[in-house]
């Protein structure tokens, strides 16, 4: 259980949790599908929501958990274009204060010793869901395990999902939420029906700034277009902290095949300050969305050129990049290593596969 304040491993002050958004920003094309799978009576036991963070992939499975609970009998479901139910029934009031019987949420537990989240999910999580499918203390109806996310599972997480997933209980559905589908077992994959978001416009991205936020319109949106299809990434460029990471990123960065070890480490006091959980995961998304324009050649979203030796830089170099940093980035969070020492390491790393 969480401690005191306690609420999500990513859950952002001031921002509604995924089970209290009510409002969807993605493409309205996933809802009716949805709607007609399960009013045609084709709905999978299991659904693997992928694509890249922050998109809304939980805020779906919430508010299809909400409709299917309003609607438990598929037959009497209304024929409608969207997931949409009314904040005030008694599903959607349960579900966004985390207190309805038939929905359980499985992701990092809270590590009370050491007043933190878990650096994985893990397979005591996982077996919750035999007490909870096994009970008959719940509301008539479906029981919708919401797996948030999958990528945060171990090894014995996720053998104890596959098998769950292999044998499911019957009126039984999991969403199984992940950042990257294929880095997931196989026989998961195989197992649920895929279901891939994508990114979301920039309109999107300034329409749901402009609801939840008093940020002045330009600054909304800079951040839009800087998200580069993430809400969650956008709602880090409002942050003037963020934005100063952000800067100091692209200070170092053009500079490069030359590695500033003064600019570094400028950018590491900022990582490394005070408060440092958000300032650290917001340097993480920040490098991870550089590399990715980087693999698909795209430009920088506040227009900054681009070094000539970065444009030159073969693919299999950044993959290789991705995944040095994808390790290195788990164990300063699972180890609490030294946060600025990652940065300086990082930002040497991204110089030199520049010079290859």
């Amino acid at each position: 259980m969480a401690g005191p304040d306690v609420t999500r491993p990513d859950a952002i002050e001031g921002w509604p949790l995924p089970e209290e958004q009510t409002e969807w920003y993605g493409d309205p094309a996933v809802e009716r599908l949805l709607v007609e799978a399960y009013r045609g009576g084709r709905m999978h036991h299991g659904w693997l929501i992928g694509g890249p963070r922050g998109i809304g992939k939980a805020t779906l499975a919430y508010r299809f958990a909400r409709f299917a609970l309003t609607y438990p009998d598929p037959a009497r479901a209304p024929d409608a274009a969207t997931l949409d139910v009314p904040a005030t029934s008694p599903a959607a009031a349960k579900i966004a204060a985390r207190s309805h019987p038939n929905i359980l949420t499985l992701s990092r537990p809270w590590d009370e010793q050491g007043k933190r989240f878990k650096a994985s999910l893990t397979i005591d999580e996982i077996r919750r869901t035999i007490p909870f499918f096994g009970s008959t203390a719940g509301e008539a109806g479906w029981r919708i395990a919401i797996v948030d996310s999958a990528d945060d599972m171990n090894a014995n997480a996720a053998n104890a999902l596959l098998k769950i997933l292999e044998e499911p209980p019957r009126r039984s559905m999991f969403f199984v939420i992940s950042h990257a589908p294929g880095r997931l077992l196989p026989t998961i994959r195989s197992r649920c029906r895929r279901l891939d978001l994508a990114p979301l416009t920039p309109a999107a991205i300034e329409a749901a700034l402009e609801t939840h936020t008093d940020s002045p319109t330009e600054i909304r949106r800079f951040a839009a277009e800087a998200g580069q299809g993430s809400l969650r990434r956008a709602i880090g460029f409002l942050d003037e902290d963020a934005a100063a990471i952000s800067r100091a990123f692209g200070r170092v960065v053009a500079r490069f095949p030359e590695f500033d070890g003064q600019a570094a480490h400028s950018l590491g006091d900022l990582v490394a300050q005070r408060g440092a959980d958000e300032a650290f995961g917001n340097f993480v998304d920040l490098v991870f969305a550089w590399l990715s324009r980087r693999a698909r050649g795209e430009a920088e979203p506040d227009g900054a050129p681009i070094p000539p030796s970065v444009a030159a830089t073969p693919l299999a170099t950044w993959a290789d990049v991705w995944e040095k940093l994808r390790q290195s980035s788990a164990e300063v969070e699972a180890l609490n290593l030294d946060r600025k020492q990652f940065v300086l390491t990082t930002m040497n790393l991204l110089a030199r596969a520049t010079r290859m």
